[in-house]
């Protein structure tokens, strides 16, 4: 099952692969229109020529004459890697992830396709959802999609970063692609929903935090992510 059952309240591990795991974003343009989209598409209002509408307008700002945003869903935390992206998702509407999903999907395809002259769909299938139930995954979960993943892209990946985590944590912190820096440095973004309830407070103690990743970095990468394989949703 690709996207297990879930309902409101529910707290949903989502991935997304590129087709054939081929880049979704080439350039930094790429990866900020992807930001803009987690906001912008999070809405029940919907604007078949968002870029062009919000194209003269900062990053996180919605035109004027747009309803008051309601978003479909809250996302709770995200990582975006050059092939795929994670998202921690909560449900609040009945149906709203999924709607959120087609809508992020289609719009990130489109706009690839205009900008690069390609063809079909950007991704591979449809997306992967894992509903969280139990606790220790949950308290696992900050960590493997904010830190893991991020430090994966760290040059020299994993290895490099678990020899050098002060610096590549560092890194991981200024990294723009993640909600991970906000959420360390307590940073208000406007992606974000309430963050402060729910994913935040396993990074409040920014000391302890750090040291609890730098052991669960070491203990991931010397079981291969074996007991935590049912969340990953992906291969090591």
């Amino acid at each position: 099952m690709r996207v297990e059952p879930h309902g409101i309240n529910s707290i949903v591990h989502i991935i997304k692969h590129g087709t054939r795991g081929l880049k979704i974003t080439k350039d930094d343009k790429d990866k900020i229109r992807f930001m803009r989209s987690l906001f912008l598409l999070n809405d029940e209002h919907t604007d078949s020529n968002w870029l062009k509408a919000t194209s003269k307008l900062s990053l996180f700002e919605r035109p004027s004459y747009w309803p008051e945003r309601r978003p479909l869903a809250r996302i709770l935390a995200w990582t975006l890697t050059p092939n795929h992206f994670h998202l921690l998702m909560q449900e609040t509407k009945e149906g709203g992830i999924a709607k959120f999903m087609q809508r992020l999907c289609g719009s990130m395809s489109t706009a690839y396709n205009h900008k690069y002259n390609e063809k079909g769909s950007l991704f591979q299938g449809g997306y992967k959802g894992k509903t969280i139930n139990d606790e220790s995954h949950f308290l696992y979960l900050p960590f493997y999609i904010l830190v893991k993943n991020v430090l994966e892209i760290y040059p020299g990946g994993l290895v490099k970063a678990s020899k050098n985590f002060d610096k590549a944590w560092q890194w991981a912190i200024d990294y723009q692609f993640s909600s991970f820096g906000a959420t360390v440095k307590n940073e208000v973004c406007p992606i974000i929903d309430d963050p402060e309830e729910i994913v935040s407070q396993f990074c409040k103690d920014k000391s302890g935090f750090k040291k609890e990743s730098k052991k669960l970095l070491s203990f991931h990468m010397s079981t291969k992510g074996e007991k935590f394989r049912d969340i990953m949703l992906e291969n090591w």
